[in-house]
C-alpha cells in the first residue's frame, strides 16, 4: 500500500501498478495505436499521391505525432487517466494527492513517454519503474502522477461484537467530532481481532487505543469500565449517530441505545466477553409483567369485594364502599 495525503489532509490507501501490469497495459495501447497509425499513414499516401515528397513527409510526421503522441494524451485527458490498456488490465493514473489528471499530467507523461518508451523501446521505462519504490517512470515523476490498481479483492469486514448491555447509550454526550478516521479504524480493526489476540498484547493494546480515543474526546475513559468494552461502546455510540444523521432520529428505549449492524438487540446478551469483564452470566427467566390486564390473588378491582379474601374493619372515618350495582361503568368511586 502507499500512503497519499490529499490537499484536505486525508491519508489514501492505494495500491501502485507494479512493471508487469503497466508493460501489459502499455503493449495493449501500443497495439491499438499502431494498427491506427498504420490505417492514418494508408490515407495519408493515398491522398497525398498528387503532393511532392517534402510534403508527403511532413504529412507522415504529423500523423505520427498526432496518432502515436497525441492520441494517447488526449485518450488520458478525456477519459482521467483510463486509457484501452489500463482499463482492461484494471489501471488508472491519478495525481501525487489521488486525485484525477489534467492535461497538463497527460502531456508531460506523453511527451517523455516518447522517449522512455517509443524511441528506447520501453528500456528507460522498465529501468526507472523497477528503481521506483512505487513503480514510477520518468514521465510520472515530472508530471506529478502515479500508476494504481483500481480493481482489488476486498477481504470480508469482520463482526464489531456489541458492548455490554449495562454500557448501552453511556457515552451518548461524547464529543466525536475530532476523533479521526484512522484512530477509528485502528479501534475497528482491533474490536474485530481481540479474541485472536495474546491477552496481554490485546488489553495492552485496547488500553492504547481508549487513551488516545480518550484524549480525542476530551473526557477521561471511565476507570470502572475495560478499555475493550469502553471502545465497543463508543464504536456503536458514533454509529447510532450516523444512523439518526442518515435515516433520521431513531425511536429506542430509556436508557438503550439504536442497534447498528447484525448483532444481539442493545439490552440483550452480546455473548462475548471483553478483557477485564469476565463470562457474562446468563439471566434468570423474569415473570411476566402485568399492566393492568390481571390482578394479585385475593385483590381485587378498586371499591369491589372479593370473595374469600381477608376483610378488614373500616378505620373510622373511612369512605363507604359503593356496591357494585350501583358503581359506574367507569369505574369511578363518585364522590360522596
Amino acid at each position: 500500500m502507499s500512503e497519499l495525503v490529499t490537499g484536505e489532509a486525508v491519508a489514501l490507501e492505494l495500491r501502485p501498478a507494479r512493471l508487469p501490469s503497466r508493460a501489459l497495459a502499455v503493449l495493449i495501447d501500443l497495439i491499438v495505436a499502431v494498427v491506427v497509425y498504420i490505417a492514418v499513414t494508408i490515407a495519408v499516401v493515398a491522398a497525398s499521391a498528387s503532393l511532392d515528397d517534402a510534403a508527403q513527409m511532413a504529412l507522415s510526421i504529423a500523423a505520427f505525432l498526432l496518432v502515436l503522441v497525441g492520441g494517447p494524451i488526449a485518450v488520458e485527458t478525456l477519459s482521467h487517466g483510463r486509457s484501452l490498456g489500463k482499463l482492461a488490465v484494471g489501471l488508472r493514473v491519478v495525481r501525487d494527492d489521488g486525485g484525477p489528471i489534467r492535461f497538463r499530467h497527460a502531456l508531460v507523461r506523453g511527451a517523455i513517454g516518447v522517449v522512455e518508451i517509443l524511441m528506447t523501446f520501453g528500456v528507460v521505462a522498465c529501468i526507472a519503474s523497477l528503481v521506483s519504490a512505487r513503480g514510477r517512470r520518468l514521465g510520472d515523476v515530472f508530471a506529478g502522477t502515479l500508476v494504481v490498481r483500481e480493481r482489488i479483492p476486498v477481504a470480508p469486514s469482520g463482526f464489531v461484537p456489541p458492548p455490554p448491555p449495562w454500557l448501552a447509550g453511556r457515552f451518548s454526550e461524547l464529543d466525536l467530532s475530532a476523533v479521526p478516521d484512522g484512530l477509528w479504524l485502528a479501534v475497528r480493526q482491533y474490536l474485530t481481532r481481540m479474541h485472536q489476540l495474546d491477552p496481554q498484547v490485546g488489553w495492552a493494546m485496547a488500553e492504547r487505543l481508549a487513551s488516545d480515543l480518550a484524549a480525542r474526546t476530551g473526557a477521561p475513559a471511565p476507570r470502572d469500565v475495560p478499555p475493550g468494552a469502553y471502545l465497543a461502546a463508543v464504536v456503536q455510540e458514533r454509529q447510532a449517530r450516523e444512523s439518526r444523521r442518515a435515516f433520521g432520529s431513531v425511536t429506542t428505549a430509556p436508557g438503550a441505545s439504536p442497534v447498528i449492524g447484525p448483532g444481539p438487540a442493545a439490552g440483550a446478551q452480546s455473548g462475548y466477553s471483553y478483557p477485564g469483564t469476565g463470562p457474562t452470566a446468563p439471566s434468570s427467566p423474569q415473570p411476566p409483567v402485568s399492566y393492568g390486564a390481571e390482578t394479585a390473588p385475593g385483590v381485587g378491582r378498586a371499591g369491589v369485594p372479593v370473595e374469600g379474601a381477608p376483610s378488614e374493619a373500616p378505620a373510622a372515618g373511612a369512605r363507604p364502599t359503593v356496591p357494585p350495582e350501583s358503581r359506574p361503568a367507569s369505574g369511578f368511586v363518585p364522590p360522596a
